[in-house]
């Protein structure tokens, strides 16, 4: 049996298309300062005003700069280098940061949950216009920092964690607007807490498929963007492979995946032209830029891993 490796770099062929994520440090920095500024603002005007509404609306702002200040370390931490101990770097840090990330949306939505039922009992007061105009400026804020991260979040779950993070903020902004007029038009209270069980489903919506997603990267599943049969497909299809076993496809971290498989190979070993040429192929049609293959001669010879079932 002979043991043969298509190694990883991040420098691919023509037609070869880099993985590495995209540097959404900017970003986060803005978003940081912005919402950490409109954190202060609405709180000082909570203190003026005295208005309970708005000094809990600056307290859910704060946990949204900690869910971007997660997302953003998560993001630098993957971009560590590898040592002896963690020979992928830290890249997984991102799955991670995107784990936290929902969990503490899911907190929030709990929170304003239990908020909302509360108030049909007890309905608050009406929010005035100081509160709504605040309420305002908070939904330009966080739609701004929400679009910083628009063209990331397809691709990567973390980034996805901050987009729903800001976003969602923004909805719970509007909220508090819409809420607000409508009340000052009918006077009827229990709109406000309405509104809110609302956007309460709307972020349990999209952050339960985050939570999905990002639990299962951490539990090594293929990512959602490869077809696992189609893989296989490509590799059996080779000239020369009578057989593929041992596959296994799994994140690296939010945007970079690996692969490992046994090719059973009769006619002899195709040489190291065969793996870059694998390398590539995987790489440009899957996405899948980390490879390596093992290549065995004779197929009577029991492989320990010929059961598919084996890990």
């Amino acid at each position: 049996m002979s043991d043969s490796h298509a190694h990883h770099g991040h420098s691919h062929g023509p037609g070869g298309h880099s993985h590495a994520p995209a540097d959404f440090g900017r970003a986060f920095a803005i978003g940081t300062v912005l919402n950490l500024a409109f954190v202060a603002v609405e709180g000082a005007a909570g203190f003026i005003t005295g208005s309970v509404a708005l000094l809990a609306d600056a307290g859910h702002n704060l946990s949204d700069v900690l869910g971007l200040l997660i997302a953003w370390g998560g993001a630098e931490l993957a971009k560590r280098p590898a040592s002896e101990r963690f020979t992928y770097g830290l890249r997984g840090s991102s799955i991670l940061a995107a784990i936290a990330n929902g969990v503490i949306l899911m907190v929030a939505v709990g929170a304003i949950s239990l908020e909302a039922v509360q108030r049909f009992s007890d309905p608050p007061p009406v929010p005035g216009v100081t509160v709504m105009i605040v309420a305002g400026i908070g939904i330009l804020i966080n739609g701004a920092t929400a679009m910083l991260f628009a063209r990331g979040r397809k691709g990567d779950v973390n980034i996805r964690g901050a987009y729903l993070h800001m976003a969602a903020d923004a909805a719970v902004s509007a909220g508090v607007v819409i809420a607000g007029a409508l009340i000052l038009f009918t006077g009827a209270r229990w709109i406000d807490p309405v509104v809110s069980l609302l956007i309460v489903v709307v972020i349990l919506w999209s952050t339960w498929g985050l939570l999905k997603e990002s639990v299962a990267m951490a539990l090594g599943a293929v990512p959602r963007a490869i077809d696992p049969g189609a893989v296989r497909g490509l590799l059996a299809g080779q000239d020369g492979v009578a057989r593929v076993h041992d596959l296994h496809i799994w994140p690296m971290s939010t945007t970079e995946v690996a692969l490992t498989a046994h090719l059973v190979m009769p006619g002899g070993h195709p040489g190291d032209e065969f793996l870059l040429k694998m390398q590539r192929l995987l790489d440009h049609d899957h996405g899948i830029a980390h490879v390596t293959l093992q290549i065995e001669i004779n197929d009577d010879v029991p492989c320990l891993l010929h059961d598919e079932h084996c890990a």
